[in-house]
């Protein structure tokens, strides 16, 4: 299991356990976090899951796909080091405390 941090955009903090080969998205859909609305259900057709990724961890993920980048465009206002849609992000053993930023709302 990896521990991850979900952080609202008002400051309240979600520490969850994900199982490995789960995305960041499910792990948030799974544990009732706040803020990420998933409205695709985790099929990169929207950017409801947008988060901001802890600086530590940006450069940690596996890179953003073409379709990723693409649905972006479509966040809250995105930054490009920072913004990951979390139906995009797998977990892994090596994402344990990871901490992602949820936006003040989703589009």
């Amino acid at each position: 299991m990896a521990k991850i941090t979900y952080v609202e955009f008002g400051g309240t903090e979600h520490t969850v356990d994900v199982a490995p080969g789960l995305t960041v998205m499910e792990g948030a859909r799974d544990n009732n976090v706040p803020g990420i609305d998933a409205d695709c259900g985790g099929a990169c057709a929207c950017s409801t899951c947008h988060v901001y990724v802890d600086s530590a961890w940006a450069d940690k993920l596996e890179p953003k796909d073409d379709m990723e980048e693409d649905m972006l465009d479509f966040a809250f206002e995105p930054d490009p080091a920072r913004s990951r849609l979390t139906c995009q992000v797998k977990v892994t053993e090596e994402l344990d405390g990871l901490k992602v930023f949820v936006p003040e709302r989703q589009v």
